[in-house]
């Protein structure tokens, strides 16, 4: 048995056995789920607080209400970004700044968060990230000075080239999904969003129900969470969010993409699309993929050496399965001068692997390579932090990927290579000058 649960007062406590970490939970009378993992004797707090709200999340039915509401492109980061502004004219980002601890936020396609990791002033800290983020300040000027500062970021990153790179991977595999589009927007549908879009998106989707907090640290948890409990506003849940996502076919786009601009060596990724695994296979699903991915085209595979010795390849590829409810995809990422030469070794070596079968002993290294790192993330505060409340809205428990890691065999990894490592589904995007 590798957990241990059990209560305290009405707070849960989940034990991996296995690596001794614990996680201390409780789901508030508003719907708020607090998770708290003690790291004793550390210096270093991180607390992340979030919403289950992303750019995806721009067609939906408020609870109470039966008409649909559309709101343009890019409201979830704009509202990342307006939230440190506070009615008495203090920047919240700045008055964090100025205790000395480090802050900041980020919006994804399903989550935004706001964070800060520090040694001292821990609940000075804790006052200000819980006061902003439950009391937003919107008018109609500071709205449309924000539009011109994030206008200005939209163009920034429309000259990143591994941005351009990215996007375009996910535009070659997508017909419909909005994990397709920029998270910001676009310069266009910035310009439609006023103070009530704001306003009713904050009041939509941050609303405790909807929302997580996770600290780690040297913490006694009972404490914290009086502490926690004694910030919240009195906001009640408003329930269920219905969140209407257009329907996404199983084929992709086009299988090649690529696009010039100015970069000292083309880059390239290989995308491949995949289906969404059920709740119970999520984290099996994404433990053999990542195993599989190490296996073919990782720093100790035949291929990478093979690509490395050759000179079409000067460093290991990141190696990435992004998913959540709505979307799943594997993304390999590299620098090289011959990225159709790499793409056409990579769908190669996955047809021999299929035919002749996975090696066990490779199979057996790389897994317990991969355990390793799994463990190796809670040396971190914010990097535990963080995956508690990623995982979270994807409806995972973070120590399930301790527990589940031996449940992948190597039969379980032949299936998943088949089913998800087919041709049809795979992309080439580059760039290159």
């Amino acid at each position: 048995m590798i957990y241990f649960i059990s209560i305290k007062e009405s707070m849960q406590i989940i034990e991996n056995l296995k690596i001794k970490e614990k996680l201390y939970t409780e789901k508030l009378e508003n719907g708020l789920t607090v998770m708290i993992i003690p790291k004793k004797n550390i210096q270093k707090k991180y607390v992340i607080f979030g919403t289950n709200y992303g750019s995806n999340d721009s067609k939906f039915v408020v609870p109470g209400e039966e008409t649909v509401t559309e709101v343009p492109d890019g409201v979830a980061h704009f509202l990342e970004h307006k939230m440190f502004e506070q009615e008495n004219g203090v920047n919240s980002l700045d008055k964090l700044t100025s205790l000395g601890v480090d802050a900041n936020a980020y919006t994804t396609n399903d989550h935004t968060a706001y964070l800060f990791e520090c040694t001292d002033k821990f609940y000075e800290a804790l006052d200000e990230l819980m006061d902003y983020v439950q009391n937003p300040y919107f008018t109609d000027e500071n709205v449309e000075k924000e539009k011109g500062i994030i206008g200005q970021e939209i163009m920034m990153y429309d000259d990143y080239p591994d941005w351009r790179l990215y996007l375009n991977t996910l535009q070659a595999m997508y017909h419909n999904n909005p994990v397709k589009l920029d998270i910001t927007g676009t310069i266009d549908t910035i310009s439609k969003i006023d103070k009530d879009i704001l306003y009713k998106c904050y009041n939509t989707f941050y609303n405790p129900s909807n929302m997580a907090l996770v600290v780690c640290g040297d913490f006694e948890p009972s404490e914290l969470l009086e502490q926690i409990k004694s910030r919240l506003s009195n906001k009640k849940s408003n329930g269920d969010i219905k969140r209407i996502y257009p329907d996404e076919p199983e084929n992709i786009v086009k299988e090649n993409i690529e696009q010039k601009m100015e970069v000292s060596m083309p880059i390239f990724t290989i995308g491949i699309k995949d289906i969404v695994a059920n709740d119970k296979e999520k984290v099996k699903k994404h433990i053999a993929i990542e195993i599989l991915l190490n296996m073919i085209i990782g720093r100790s595979s035949e291929l990478y050496k093979k690509l490395y010795d050759e000179g079409n390849i000067l460093s290991e590829p990141s190696l990435d399965y992004e998913f959540s409810k709505k979307y799943a995809h594997i993304l390999i990422t590299g620098k090289s001068n011959a990225p159709e030469e790499i793409y056409k070794e990579f769908k190669n070596i996955i047809n021999t692997i299929k035919e002749e079968g996975i090696n066990e002993q490779d199979f057996s290294r790389i897994k317990k390579m991969i355990y390793g790192e799994y463990i190796r993330e809670y040396d971190d505060v914010a990097d535990v932090a963080r995956m508690f409340l990623a995982d979270y809205f994807k409806g995972i428990n973070s120590l399930d990927y301790i527990e589940e890691i031996d449940l992948v065999n190597l039969e379980y990894a032949t299936s998943i290579l088949k089913d998800v490592f087919k041709e049809d589904k795979m992309v080439l995007s580059v760039v290159r000058s």
